[in-house]
């Protein structure tokens, strides 16, 4: 086991804190990937080495280290590659590693649903099922030209080395996408489509306000809807322009709400990711020469004022995207 997966358990108003946490990573390797919003990947070959210590012992002191240092939990999962430790953190729970030793990847595998494979969407997950080939133990056992006949050549032979254990992957160091969040848990299990719109409603607004507050403009709007079973639903879409501008939020977010055609879904969560941020200096807006739309925006700048002012419950958030 040379990877660990880590998820650390930020809150939306701590994201800022993952670069710090990925410096605590990078004290053992310089071999370290983000995960944003709040995971990475490390590849502890040398660190295991240096410290004499295998990639479990080394994924407790990290686990002790961002507490004491950030007040910040994590769960953990490890493998001998990235796929299998990021199939580990899904079985993983905080205080404890989930690990698959080399050599037990198959018996780790063998047993869960064909869906669980990273890569393997819901068209694909249905092609197989409908073949009797619904765990990764079956698809491992299957003739690999079978595999091909039914997903094609390339994903069928991808498939079957996974469904294996032969993971290829490998973690590539990189910098921390900018993004900003705004999760709306509800009390209960919502029904209602208009409690979600207002919900989204609400993100939208918080979104832009603390945009505007950064002076940053975002590229893509994610949404995700989490559900009571504890399955969810995750779209994004490209904005027409860069923006921080709380109504042309919620418009795009209404846009990615109806699109998933919910019909009495019971709701557990909704959440707003701002992502692709750059800098409101260099980005463009479109004159639209709408006097609806320049007023919203004066509103919004007044608003803004109010909150640096006398702080960010000063205007309710949402309130001026309606």
């Amino acid at each position: 086991m040379t990877i660990l997966c880590v998820r650390f358990q930020l809150p939306p108003t701590r994201e800022a804190a993952l670069p710090e946490l990925l410096g605590l990573l990078e004290e053992f390797t310089p071999v370290v990937e983000a995960l944003p919003p709040d995971g990475a990947l490390a590849d502890l070959r040398g660190a295991e080495r240096y410290f004499g210590r295998d990639a479990v012992a080394l994924a407790s002191v990290i686990r002790v280290r961002a507490l004491a240092l950030h007040g910040v939990d994590c769960v953990i999962g490890a493998g001998p590659g990235p796929m299998l430790a990021r199939m580990a953190l899904r079985d993983a729970r905080p205080g404890l590693t989930r690990a698959v030793p080399g050599g037990e990847e198959r018996a780790f595998l063998d047993g869960k649903p064909v869906a669980a494979l990273p890569g393997v969407g819901t068209a694909t997950a249905r092609t197989l099922c409908e073949y009797g080939l619904d765990t990764l133990g079956r698809v491992a056992a299957a003739p690999l030209s079978t595999l091909q006949r039914l997903v094609g050549a390339r994903t069928g032979r991808e498939l079957h080395e996974k469904a294996q254990g032969v993971d290829r992957g490998r973690v590539v160091p990189n910098g921390v996408s900018r993004s900003l969040a705004a999760d709306r848990p509800f009390d209960r299990d919502e029904l209602d489509p208009d409690r979600h719109r207002r919900a989204l409603l609400s993100a939208a607004g918080d979104l832009g306000a603390r945009l505007r507050a950064v002076d940053k403009v975002c590229r893509t709007l994610t949404l995700t809807v989490r559900y009571a079973d504890r399955s969810a639903t995750t779209r994004s879409r490209t904005l027409k322009e860069p923006t921080a501008h709380s109504a042309a939020l919620t418009r795009t977010a209404y846009d990615l709400y109806e699109a998933l055609g919910l019909q009495r879904a019971r709701v557990r969560s909704i959440a707003l990711r701002a992502e692709s941020l750059t800098s409101a200096e260099h980005a463009s807006h479109q004159l639209t020469f709408d006097p609806v739309d320049e007023k919203v925006r004066r509103i919004e700048e007044v608003a803004d004022r109010a909150r640096a002012k006398f702080g960010p419950r000063a205007v309710m958030p949402g309130s001026l995207a309606a």
